[in-house]
């Protein structure tokens, strides 16, 4: 199940696990922005509504987070309701999207980057947000991976990055969304990764 599925990434996760001819669900609220599949289950609905999730987790395996925050709580309070259902449904796995600012800092390792001088970014709300995602998984049972690029770039699939555990690869300032999209989908048969953060960047 992928929730997200019309966004920057999102889009780009949905459409290379659908070249591997497997079987996804997606929970959107503009369903009219997919193309039909034969291997496609769209869904009409609402992240903030527990009963769209439950719908959209009913029979699923691997739960794929590519929400953003657009400047409001919905990616923490959403994750709140997907944990449960997730948990009340017997489903352990999950892979997010985050950001590099949650992932700990070089120069300071008690920080988290955007906590530190190594975030160039005047405003932290969406890190907050992606923060407390990050608290909520580790005070969960389940078995998640969050993937945390840097600045997200619109070049194309290289296939060639560097990623690193829990933090950012050194001198990395870019990645493609293509890129950001091929890692994530490389957790969903892997266990390699299981409740971590995985920085990604060139």
């Amino acid at each position: 199940m992928i929730l997200g599925a019309t966004g920057r990434v999102g889009s780009y996760v949905l459409n290379n696990v659908l070249q591997g001819s497997h079987d996804i669900t997606v929970l959107v609220r503009q369903p009219h922005k997919l193309m039909p599949n034969q291997h496609l289950t769209i869904i009409n609905g609402n992240v903030l509504n527990k009963e769209d999730i439950a719908k959209a987790l009913s029979g699923i395996e691997v739960v794929i987070s590519a929400l953003s925050t657009d400047g409001t709580t919905t990616l923490s309070v959403s994750m709140k309701l997907i944990i449960k259902e997730m948990k009340k449904q017997g489903i352990k796995r999950i892979i997010t999207v985050g950001t590099a600012g949650i992932l700990q800092s070089q120069m300071n390792p008690n920080l988290l980057r955007y906590q530190s001088k190594e975030s160039k970014r005047k405003s932290t709300f969406a890190a907050e947000e992606h923060h407390e995602v990050l608290r909520l998984l580790r005070e969960s049972d389940l078995h998640w991976t969050i993937i945390c690029p840097s600045y997200l770039s619109s070049g194309n699939f290289t296939g060639c990055y560097q990623i690193e555990r829990n933090v950012l690869p050194q001198d990395g300032t870019a990645i493609s969304i293509p890129d950001v999209a091929d890692l994530v989908c490389k957790q969903i048969l892997s266990r390699e990764y299981l409740n971590t953060r995985i920085g990604i960047t060139y």
